[in-house]
């Protein structure tokens, strides 16, 4: 059992340190102000859509205009069901499941 015997003190200093604020803490608004009333030197940036409802991604580029004007019918043709029941037919005569045929 581990502590059984003399007791000893470990009189080595120990010291603790803060950690060195991060990116968030330095945005911090009485961060800011306590900067500022030290005097230190604050930059400040404004982002192009900071404070609005407007997405980076709202405002149209040619590439979406072209789509959005485009009328061109883009459907895929569909495939007649006689195909699917010759599928089925064919599979059913080799006696192979759905999870058989697609390997």
């Amino acid at each position: 059992m581990a502590g059984i015997g003399p007791i000893t003190q470990d009189w080595e200093p120990v010291v603790i340190k803060k950690k060195a604020p991060n990116a968030a803490t330095k945005k911090d608004e009485k961060v800011v102000n306590a900067a500022r009333r030290a005097g230190a030197d604050i930059e400040t940036v404004r982002k192009s859509h900071a404070g609005t409802n407007k997405a980076a991604s709202s405002s149209t580029s040619l590439n979406t205009r072209k789509l959005d004007e485009d009328t061109e019918n883009l459907a895929h043709d569909r495939v007649p069901s006689e195909l699917k029941k010759a599928i089925v037919q064919a599979r059913n005569d080799k006696k192979l499941t759905q999870s058989q045929l697609a390997q």
